[in-house]
């Protein structure tokens, strides 16, 4: 291993998601054991959180799909690769990871990929331009749904093929981060008087996050056992999506639950939000390959209803995968509210000492299986499979 090495991951953009927390956070724990993070990108708002953290942004137009430009990109890695001694490149998503898989393949350096997303498949050229995802010498599933799906539809070996969850950031997702004064803040933002139970969704507003099946599953609930002081929160950016959200409002008028549904917009404050809400909500009705919110929930003791599809069976403990006494949450299949009527009974009838004790589980699990220093400590220990280091073994005595 040479001297003050560096590694390189490859990102299109460092707006708000999944993908670039997680680099953000990887910068972190490289950064932590003196190990200099760089990060391939065309910027966003990220970006700041990667230079706090001692990380450098490099910009680069990663995110084009034109040919020419991806062989530019190309060239300007393989630059980076022998001017800033990087020691391995580790791509996030399909553009990117064209270049940064030939530059590190012609500079003689270990390649690692992250499958984040499911990357629908189609046309043959469509298929060949997913596959790069399939080809680090290891790839990173950030779930045992998105594992299966790498090898059904590109037959890797399980020895290249590393299960790794996102992470919750532990400090930040803890009650007892969460003071008064910000619960009390956001009640008022969002308008929602005291005693009146929140059931949150966190989610874009677009179609695939199930809105309608929630509205319609509210109005169920109330149709069987009359209404009850309880508040929906939509809590979603909604930019560019007015039409859809015209719709929604429409559905919600001409069901008379005005009074107990209300979008937010973007929420700031997503512990505080998890820590008022009674119930969180995921409702997608395509399979997640992951979806922190699931496991962010759980660590402030906030129960999840999900849908049964993707990795949400891997982070809700729930019948009859496991026993009433153990369950975190429920699972429901997709556009189904009579399902999701029937769950949300459930969390609204427990009995306080039972709704206690279910919270309590589930910040025992989001702690135990979704922490990001465990995401951190297993992904250097990837690194070090293929560098032969012990960045994993310091990092965890930094800890």
């Amino acid at each position: 291993m040479k001297d003050n090495p560096a590694i390189l991951q490859v990102i299109p953009h460092l707006g708000v998601g999944g993908a670039e927390l997680s680099t953000v956070e990887i910068c972190d724990a490289l950064q932590s054991i003196g190990v200099r993070a760089l990060v391939a990108s065309e910027g966003g708002r990220m970006a700041r959180d990667i230079e706090r953290r001692g990380g450098e942004v490099i910009s680069i137009p990663v995110a084009s799909k034109n040919p020419l430009q991806m062989l530019k990109n190309k060239r300007q890695i393989e630059q980076l690769i022998l001017e800033r001694n990087i020691v391995l490149v580790h791509a996030r998503s399909r553009a990117p990871a064209w270049s940064a898989m030939l530059a590190s393949s012609k500079m003689k350096i270990p390649f690692v990929t992250t499958y984040h997303g499911a990357y629908g498949e189609g046309a043959p050229l469509k298929r060949l331009y997913n596959s790069v995802m399939s080809r680090g010498d290891r790839v990173i599933a950030n779930s045992k749904f998105t594992a299966d799906l790498v090898r059904a539809r590109h037959q890797i070996p399980d020895d290249v093929l590393r299960v790794i969850y996102r992470g919750v950031e532990l400090e930040r997702f803890s009650k007892s981060a969460v003071s008064n004064d910000r619960l009390e803040k956001l009640r008022a933002n969002w308008d929602v008087p005291k005693g009146c139970k929140i059931i949150l969704h966190p989610a874009r507003l677009t179609r695939l996050k199930g809105h309608r099946t929630v509205i319609n599953g509210v109005k169920e609930l109330f149709e069987r056992a009359g209404e009850c002081e309880l508040m929906v929160v939509f809590a979603g950016d909604f930019s560019g999506r007015r039409a859809y959200v015209g719709e929604l409002s429409e559905q919600i008028a001409a069901l008379g639950l005005g009074r107990h549904i209300k979008f937010v917009g973007h929420c700031s404050d997503m512990a505080a939000a998890y820590a008022l809400a009674y119930v969180t909500i995921i409702a997608s009705t395509e399979p997640e390959t992951f979806g922190r919110t699931s496991a962010e929930a759980q660590a402030m003791g906030c129960p999840v209803i999900a849908t049964n599809i993707g990795a949400p069976p891997e982070t809700v403990r729930a019948h009859p995968n496991v026993t009433e006494d153990e369950i975190t949450g429920w699972l429901v299949p997709p556009n189904a509210p009579v399902d999701f009527a029937d769950a949300l009974a459930k969390a609204l009838n427990l009995h306080p000492d039972k709704y206690q004790q279910l919270a309590n589980r589930a910040i025992t699990n989001a702690r135990g299986s979704f922490s990001d220093q465990l995401m951190k400590a297993k992904t250097l220990s990837v690194y070090d499979e293929l560098l032969a280091t012990d960045f994993a073994a310091r990092f965890e005595r930094k800890s």
